[in-house]
């Protein structure tokens, strides 16, 4: 087998992974090479986190930084007549699924040697950044937006990091810390590519939680598009492993005000952006849009946009039943719905919607 390294999926270009890189020389972001996937017997059930799938990673983590994260519930409720599977990932140590990608890429950034980093965040990312530094003894700096909500910045600046407040749009907080990347390492979530190495166990824990077995569609809000793109490289490498011979389609929900990939998918443009509650799933342009539209395409999947109300009111339903998720994954419950609604997803099927963060984390929606 190929040794795993960083690919440039544009040229195809190749760079070793013992290089602490965070992006090509043509300042385009890196994937790793396909990887052969693992089996059902390969997984460490005496590991209770995400490295239970340790052997699925290009390189061998020998100290992983690790505090549990993974292993989430899923839980299935039937709401207002509808059965969905709710995969719960605010079970995690900062709050929400961004766990998964900071242990993996913490624990190789450390493994490298590195120690000091930057991280830019609307919130939940810059938290387990922040989080998995200072477990690993990082000096860590987190830039965010001016309007990020105040327990998102309050948690990051608990795990000991420096949070910088930066005016303008999320993508002005992007900017200043690849300007500091000149002197600090850039441990991104959205630029590297082992942050996605750490995403992709949710899939195999989805494949895990329903008994080795894959949904009939899995349904979830996306921005960046870490789950999405973790998920598809899980299921494909399941399929290399020979674990399965189908991939669940793929569906995202987007905010109606920024929903990029929407428009990527159904060859439209979207005029104006405009704020949303649903905070961090507010990316304009991400970096990885091509391989998202590829995912939901290769998957039959699609894309559907939810208003500033349908979010608001699924975050307030979501919690009547028991489950408080904040606003930027609860819409994934109207997306559920519209989708059922316009038949793409039967109400037969079996349907996994993933919750990536803590109601906690965005209150006041529910005030």
């Amino acid at each position: 087998m190929q040794i795993p390294c960083f690919v440039e999926p544009t040229t195809d270009e190749e760079f070793s992974m013992d290089t602490p890189i965070w992006r090509a020389p043509n300042k385009k972001p890196l994937m790793i090479s396909e990887l052969p996937g693992i089996t059902r017997a390969e997984i460490d059930s005496s590991t209770r986190s995400i490295w239970r799938y340790a052997k699925s990673m290009p390189v061998k983590i020998s100290n992983p930084i690790t505090m549990g994260e993974g292993c989430t519930p899923l839980v299935s409720k039937e709401i207002d007549g509808l059965e969905c599977n709710f995969k719960l990932e605010w079970f995690s140590p900062t709050g929400s699924f961004k766990d998964r990608g900071a242990s993996v890429l913490i624990s190789f950034l450390n493994q490298q040697g590195i120690r000091n980093v930057i991280e830019d965040s609307s919130g939940n990312g810059g938290a387990a950044i922040a989080a998995y530094g200072a477990a690993a003894g990082m000096d860590v700096t987190i830039f965010v937006p001016h309007y990020t909500q105040p327990a998102k910045i309050v948690q990051s600046k608990a795990y000991g990091a420096k949070v910088v407040l930066v005016p303008g749009k999320r993508i002005d907080t992007e900017a200043a810390a690849i300007r500091m990347s000149k002197s600090t390492f850039y441990a991104s979530h959205n630029w590297h590519p082992m942050f996605l190495q750490g995403t992709k166990t949710l899939g195999y824990e989805i494949w895990e939680d329903l008994s080795f077995t894959l949904p009939d569609n899995i349904v979830i809000p996306a921005s960046a598009g870490s789950n999405l793109l973790g998920c598809f490289m899980a299921f494909k490498e399941l399929m290399s492993s020979g674990e399965t011979d189908r991939m669940p389609r793929m569906f995202v929900s987007q905010p109606q005000n920024c929903a990029p990939l929407y428009h990527a998918c159904h060859a439209t443009t979207q005029k104006q952006f405009l704020p949303t509650v649903a905070e961090g799933t507010a990316i304009t342009n991400p970096l990885r849009l091509q391989a998202m539209v590829n995912a939901i395409k290769e998957t039959n999947g699609d894309v559907v946009t939810i208003t500033e109300n349908e979010i608001i009111q699924a975050a307030r339903r979501l919690a009547r039943s028991g489950i408080y998720a904040e606003t930027t994954s609860s819409h994934v419950w109207a997306g559920v719905q519209k989708l059922v609604e316009t038949g793409q997803i039967a109400t037969t099927d079996k349907t996994v919607a993933i919750l990536t963060g803590s109601g906690l984390k965005s209150p006041s929606v529910h005030e």
